[in-house]
């Protein structure tokens, strides 16, 4: 219902997968599934701060590293520059802050 409510106030329209249909997100659905295998399931996670860790190391090499078939087998971000505030010389993006 929140989210409803958020959506309506902002202007957002809302449109979900229909149920056992993964294959109307294809994209999401490898990511969610390389997500589940290489980090969720390859870790322990002793406490909240120690899984934002362990989560932001996977999101950063994922994001930094390694190849993406999408953008011809480069690193996402290899040839962006960040301009956000305050951060003039990082190379890479932070999702939390796109």
């Amino acid at each position: 219902r929140d989210l409803d409510l958020w959506a309506y106030a902002n202007g957002v329209t809302l449109d979900f997968s229909r149920p056992g249909k993964p294959t109307d997100n294809a994209f999401i659905e490898a990511f969610n599934g390389r997500l589940r295998a290489e980090c969720l399931s390859a870790n322990w996670f002793m406490s909240l701060p120690d899984a934002r860790e362990k989560l932001e190391c996977w999101r950063r090499d994922y994001n930094t590293v390694r190849p993406h078939s999408a953008i011809g087998k480069g690193a996402e971000n290899s040839n962006r520059q960040w301009s956000g505030p305050g951060s003039q010389s990082k190379k890479t993006v932070d999702s939390r802050n796109e």
